[in-house]
């Protein structure tokens, strides 16, 4: 077990790339216990923000995501959820995302850069149903900045 599986992990210190060396090498185990880490390092996000507006549609758990515009335009997402693993899912969704130009973010190929994960076949359909629906809200609002 690394050190980031035994919850030394810092979601602002590791790229998706980073992350995936570390995660084929994981047996199943490992990587729940690498996307709980990563749930619980992502950034708080106060509870008066977890409304009805910012609840994601269609995930078998309570999914919240607020979007804010950086001075510098870029955008930044503070999330939540209230399954410890589907957390870890959405830190993975945002390492694809975060703190990048709206128009970068239309340009990724947010699925392709989760794929390597196999989130699906690692994972309940449960767990993961909601992953398009958090996407699609992350494009819709990176939509709405785009210059």
């Amino acid at each position: 077990m690394t050190a980031r599986s035994e919850g030394r992990y810092s979601a602002g210190m590791t790229s998706l790339a980073d992350l995936q060396d570390e995660y084929e090498f994981l047996d199943a185990d490992d990587r729940y216990r690498l996307l709980i880490d990563l749930g619980r390092a992502l950034e708080p996000m106060p509870d008066p923000l977890k409304t009805d507006a910012t609840l994601v549609r269609g995930c078998s758990a309570s999914v919240w995501v607020y979007p804010m515009r950086r001075e510098d335009g870029a955008l930044h997402f503070l999330a939540d959820s209230n399954a410890a693993i589907t957390k870890g899912i959405i830190a993975l969704v945002l390492l694809a995302v975060q703190d990048r130009a709206p128009g970068d973010i239309l340009s990724t190929d947010i699925e392709a850069a989760l794929a390597p994960f196999d989130l699906r076949s690692q994972l309940s359909s449960n767990r993961t149903q909601g992953i398009p629906n958090m996407i699609a809200l992350i494009r819709e609002t990176a939509t709405r900045y785009a210059d």
